[in-house]
């Protein structure tokens, strides 16, 4: 851990061996905010991102800050073990790739008739406050609980150290969460300049506990948060469907993992009971499960959280961009794409590879030194590969 001053009594702790000076410097802001209660801890994946430093966890004691969320509350990742081994699985994953695809809609869909599942939930845990979200979004939120989205968002079948099988996922709110933040994040902009509230760095704005909107925004945050736990929670099951009819034993889950890394949750720490907002950032707790990705062409990590105080208990959500969208399709060719996912061997949507080149493994970090750099944060307890690969765009 290397630690920058931000001012006298703020500074940031750092885990991030590779992270470029507007990084660093958007994390100096947001520890020097008024709004931010002790130091801020950046994870080895830390990259700039929009609001806030990604892989960035920001204490707050009665202030909440709804940019350093970010706009797709609640996004994780999901994963489970199953009582398959590489033998199990078909010789050749295509169809299965394809039968995900049909069963998980990606990108710009969604369900055509809402999954009964979804509906249930939705029933059962009504949007607070319903009428401050436009009726379209309202509408929509049945429809796409339960699909991917696009981005780095992705369902895979990984096989760990002894060939167990994995099915492992991620996604987030949707556009609901999103419709949720945006309106959040303009209102604290909004108050903060009504109010002539000190910032820095406008994307900071915060409300105080005392705020009216302060409440608004935790019970929207926290209902969005519980909306994207049981999207990845649907979307599992259907992978899970397909996968079972694509094998010829009978399939058992083990076990289920499924966490957030863009949230914040109240936790004690030093004593003191903080909002910890974790952007880019998964809870290690001591016992803590947690899925650590890498890029669709590298490992990914099962993990079990080793407490450490100085990160807030917190560990990487991932291996981080090296390189932005836009710069990773200037600097990387169709060829070069195609090459690292054959190196990789994994099935994968080769004929869109013009449309997802911006994912390319070349764009992300090295997720094996990643996990190198947070050895006191978390505890590796499966190392996994990838052997199918989904991605919504």
């Amino acid at each position: 851990m290397q630690t920058h001053i931000a001012r006298k009594d703020r500074s940031v702790r750092s885990w991030a061996k590779e992270i470029d000076d507007n990084a660093m410097q958007q994390a100096l802001r947001s520890a020097r905010s008024d709004a931010v209660a002790d130091d801020i801890a950046l994870m080895p994946d830390a990259h700039w991102g929009m609001g806030a430093t990604v892989g960035s966890v920001i204490p707050t004691e009665s202030a909440i800050i709804p940019a350093a969320v970010g706009v797709d509350i609640g996004c994780g990742m999901i994963a489970s073990e199953l009582n398959l081994n590489a033998a199990d699985l078909p010789d050749t994953l295509d169809p299965l790739l394809s039968n995900i695809g049909r069963s998980v809609p990606a990108g710009f869909n969604r369900h055509k008739n809402p999954p009964a599942a979804a509906l249930q939930w939705m029933n059962t845990n009504p949007v607070p406050e319903a009428e401050r979200v436009p009726d379209k979004q309202l509408r929509g939120a049945a429809h796409q609980l339960g699909t991917l989205g696009s981005g780095n968002h992705f369902v895979e079948v990984c096989l760990d150290e002894r060939d167990v099988v994995w099915a492992v996922l991620h996604s987030g709110s949707r556009g609901i969460g999103n419709v949720m933040a945006q309106r959040h994040i303009k209102a604290a902009g909004r108050l903060c300049k009504e109010l002539e509230r000190s910032l820095e760095d406008r994307d900071l704005a915060y409300f105080l506990d005392t705020d009216t909107q302060f409440g608004d925004y935790i019970a929207d945050m926290l209902w969005a948060q519980a909306y994207a736990r049981q999207n990845r929670e649907l979307m599992m099951d259907a992978v899970l469907n397909q996968l079972g009819r694509a094998v010829a034993k009978p399939m058992v889950e083990a076990r289920r993992i499924n966490c957030h890394h863009n949230y914040t949750e109240r936790e004690v720490h030093s004593g003191r009971h903080l909002w910890i907002t974790r952007k880019g950032a998964i809870r290690a707790g001591v016992d803590d499960w947690g899925v650590i990705p890498g890029s669709m062409g590298a490992a990914s990590y099962i993990v079990r959280g080793l407490g450490n105080v100085a990160s807030y208990c917190s560990a990487s959500h991932g291996a981080g961009r090296r390189h932005g969208r836009k710069e990773a399709k200037r600097r990387f060719s169709v060829d070069q794409f195609e090459d690292a996912m054959t190196q990789a061997g994994s099935t994968w949507q080769a004929n869109a590879a013009e449309k997802l080149l911006d994912e390319a493994p070349m764009a992300y970090k090295d997720i094996d030194e990643v996990m190198a750099a947070q050895a006191d944060l978390v505890e590796v307890r499966h190392r996994l590969r990838a052997v199918l690969n989904f991605k919504g765009f």
